[in-house]
């Protein structure tokens, strides 16, 4: 039984998120504010954590920000606030997903099973035989079993999602990717028309990739491509 840390500052939100989370099956633990989660999160190991912002004691970026330096849990952000700003900041720390309150808890226990799918996925990936992708003489390195990206020789930061957008457009190199594509196979739920969360995505693994960014093409209309030519694999 996969286990949830809930953590909001309001009791109805936590009890509205047990109920339909305990009904899908999962096991719930709750915390009410930053600090208490990353007490718990020192004590106890949990499958993903759902997680407000605007939290007493410790908010829910700096709670981030601590976990992380121990733990990859996978985690769901909560706002009340939709601000591009908020989303560039929760997927720079590291967080999975991003849900605006208010919110429908069938779609968060969706996104929920999506993000647990993903970790498993991944967790298998690693499992495989070792790829290694190297670019423009090797300037830029993508280590697909070990999730370490090389830029120039220096190691990228890049979050959780965007090495597994950088894994799956290499895989599909000089293809044309739809963002409904890319939407359901690196997020893995259903395109629901906010198309921001990919585009912020995508601007972020740019700036890791710094020059080599380039292979990175903005297809008008459709969504994006990783170009490769022939004389740039190494």
């Amino acid at each position: 039984m996969d286990r949830i840390l809930v953590v909001d500052d309001e009791a109805r939100i936590r009890s509205m998120i047990r109920k339909y989370a305990e009904f899908e099956g999962y096991e719930v633990i709750e915390a009410g504010d930053g600090m208490e989660a990353v007490n718990l999160c020192r004590r106890q190991e949990f499958d993903i954590i759902i997680m407000d912002i605007m939290m007493p004691e410790l908010d829910g970026f700096s709670a981030c920000r601590e976990i992380r330096k121990k733990s990859s849990v996978p985690i769901i952000m909560l706002s009340a606030r939709s601000e591009e700003y908020d989303r560039i900041n929760g997927f720079e720390i590291g967080v999975d997903d991003y849900v605006v309150k208010p919110f429908s808890p069938r779609e968060l226990m969706l996104r929920v099973e999506a993000v647990l799918k993903r970790v498993r996925r991944g967790a298998e990936a690693v499992r495989s035989k070792n790829e290694v992708v190297r670019l423009d003489n090797g300037g830029l390195v993508v280590d697909l079993t070990a999730h370490i990206v090389t830029v120039d020789g220096v190691r990228a930061d890049l979050s959780p999602k965007e090495y597994l957008l950088l894994f799956y457009l290499l895989r599909n190199k000089n293809i044309a990717l739809s963002r409904e594509k890319l939407m359901s196979e690196v997020w893995g739920y259903d395109f629901y028309g906010d198309a921001r969360t990919l585009d912020t995505h995508i601007k972020l693994l740019r700036k890791s990739l710094g020059k080599y960014s380039e292979h990175i093409v903005t297809v008008r209309g459709v969504g994006y491509r990783f170009e490769v030519s022939d004389e740039a694999l190494v």
